[in-house]
């Protein structure tokens, strides 16, 4: 199943939804257009039952340069401000991408700067090109975070790391990113797109609803006390042991078989 909205296209396949931003021309920067279809596909993918992992990329030669800068600089002129735009865009895009039900992966094939950054840092893993680059480019241009990376960034990489990151906006490419943990694994550019969807299709495979489950644990516990944490752990516990998948899977290595699972 493959669906193009204007500037981003929305195709599945062995169970993997791939969302590609499709801005080639202008290194996938964020106008207004492509942000409402940005979001769009990413509750399409939360929502849609023949996709049990996302993968999300940039088409061309850049993942995601952030806010695109031209549009902006037209609402300045014209009073606009930011338009509201991260209440209305970034953090629902943001929200939808972290919390929903099942893994996403980002292929950074280039740039990925600003918003661009931060939206593959909500993912749950990233893969990266050789030639990838990242840069919170926030101060730069005189704003602070936006779209999660105040959030991400130091869960990521720590707090002291963050903040350096943060406030001094320098590039970090991808070898640095990799030793930082900004990114799980870096590849050659020719061997992104197989590296990342192999990733995607193994979790597509996987106990969806155990992984929406340990989503669900690691972001309830990252704001708890530890009793709170072991309450809600014993909670979707609970829920997980109710599924198919469970039972399937006990059965499957009490007869010292491979499981198989079907997502429920």
């Amino acid at each position: 199943m493959t669906a193009t909205y204007d500037t981003v296209t929305y195709d599945v396949d062995e169970a993997v939804a791939t969302i590609t931003l499709n801005r080639p021309d202008a290194m996938n920067s964020l106008t207004v257009a492509m942000k409402t279809d940005l979001l769009a596909a990413v509750r399409r993918a939360a929502e849609d039952a023949s996709a049990r992992a996302v993968l999300i990329t940039g088409a061309g030669r850049a993942f995601c340069a952030g806010q695109d800068l031209r549009e902006h600089a037209g609402n300045l002129e014209s009073g606009l401000g930011l338009a509201n735009t991260v209440r209305e865009h970034y953090n629902p895009i943001v929200l939808a991408v972290a919390t929903m039900g099942k893994p996403v992966v980002a292929a950074v094939n280039g740039v990925a700067a600003g918003a661009g950054a931060s939206l593959a840092f909500a993912c749950d893993f990233r893969v990266a090109a050789e030639g990838a680059r990242f840069a919170m480019a926030f101060t730069g241009i005189g704003l602070a975070p936006d779209s999660g990376a105040s959030w991400t960034l130091q869960r990521l990489v720590g707090p002291a790391r963050a903040r350096e990151l943060l406030l001094l906006g320098e590039v970090v490419d991808a070898a640095r990113a990799l030793e930082l943990g900004l990114v799980g694994e870096v590849v050659p550019a020719d061997r992104l797109a197989s590296a990342a969807r192999d990733l995607a299709v193994r979790l597509a495979q996987g106990p969806t609803r155990a992984y929406a489950a340990t989503k669900a644990a690691l972001d309830h516990a990252a704001s708890s006390s530890l009793a709170d944490a072991l309450e809600r752990e014993a909670e979707l516990q609970d829920e997980c042991a109710a599924t198919a998948d469970h039972a399937a899977a006990t059965k499957a290595f009490l007869d010292r078989e491979r499981p198989r699972f079907e997502g429920r």
